[in-house]
């Protein structure tokens, strides 16, 4: 019965550290989704010096695909290491 219980303890602990990262993404997401997409306009203001794109045009454009790219490889990479920290990641 322990092992039901141990078992049901890293299962609700597993999740609330799974739903704290998956909700921080998500906020992360929206950003630069959304709010950086609706200060174009002042953003522009700003240059980007090597490139010579206005900055806003720059994360429009290519910016947030580029957050969005990396936010799935560290998403992943997060997730997996609280698979293993809970012992529920999937063998190599």
């Amino acid at each position: 019965m322990t092992d039901q219980t141990n078992l049901k303890e890293r299962e609700v602990a597993h999740w609330a550290k799974t739903s704290r990262l998956m909700f921080t993404h998500l906020a992360i997401w929206f950003f630069f989704g959304f709010i950086i997409h609706m200060f174009v306009v002042p953003l522009n203001r700003i240059i980007i010096p090597v490139l010579g794109f206005p900055l806003g045009f720059y994360m429009a454009a290519q910016g947030s695909l580029i957050v969005f790219v990396v936010m799935l490889f560290m998403f992943a990479k997060q997730q997996d290491k609280i698979d293993r920290e809970f012992d529920f990641a999937e063998d190599d």
